[in-house]
């Protein structure tokens, strides 16, 4: 029996990346994409070397629909079908409305949303024919509520939000799982160098375990949204 396919974009570093390791670990074979070879190659040999699985790496700026198209491509190539996808993807630009640089929306809504939303319309007619597939939108507690400089990277956030509470209720005739994952502060790379005390964090690995146990399910239940905080709260 072959394995299970997962893909997952921003699969190299942080939430992406432990995602990867928990499902490896599992049994699936991988396809990752981020936008740096060497990261990929990186991830490519230390998932081959640690699990008996195949990781498929592609290299990507998920923020330009052509290479979004490209990865739709590399996927199909392989022939086999898609049992998970993350649409894990995202920037963040710190900045208000209304003092942001002219471009920042268009930016941010391109990365965070309409990278997920034509990987997801490449992906999803195979995942229709076989009627079944599990896919998980990475979004924020700023898809919940805007905060101070939070600016048009709250705003794409909901708009993904949007985008998975559509795409569930499409998918349900097909028994195609939708579920969107909205973290709080999560120690990565984007928190480097500030001052705060790393117990205020939660790590990548609780958010990937928490989607291995959502993706565990019966294949009569769906957890549709799921928020992860910090124990002492938002920061």
């Amino acid at each position: 029996m072959s394995n299970k396919l997962i893909v997952v974009t921003g699969g190299t570093r942080g939430i992406g990346r432990a995602i990867v390791e928990i499902f490896a670990q599992n049994g699936f074979d991988v396809v990752a994409s981020a936008r740096k070879n060497k990261d990929l190659e990186n991830l490519q040999d230390s998932i081959t070397s640690q699990y008996n699985v195949r990781c498929h790496t592609y290299a990507a700026d998920l923020g330009i629909k052509a290479q979004v198209i490209g990865l739709v491509d590399f996927v199909k190539s392989l022939k086999k079908p898609v049992d998970v996808l993350v649409n894990n993807a995202g920037n963040f630009i710190p900045g208000n409305i209304h003092e942001e640089e002219d471009g920042v929306l268009e930016s941010l809504i391109e990365t965070n949303l309409y990278s997920a939303y034509h990987l997801t319309r490449g992906l999803v007619k195979d995942m229709i024919a076989q009627k079944s597939g599990h896919i998980f939108n990475m979004c924020s507690v700023a898809s919940l509520m805007a905060y101070p400089n939070g600016g048009s990277y709250s705003i794409s956030k909901f708009a993904l939000l949007g985008f998975s509470k559509g795409l569930r209720e499409e998918m349900k005739p097909y028994n195609i799982k939708v579920t969107s994952i909205m973290p709080g502060a999560v120690l990565t790379d984007s928190w480097a160098g500030v001052d705060i005390p790393a117990e205020r964090f939660m790590t990548a690995n609780d958010v990937a375990k928490t989607v291995w146990t959502a993706y565990n399910l019966s294949d009569s239940a769906v957890i549709e949204d799921i928020v992860l905080r910090p124990q002492k709260g938002d920061l």
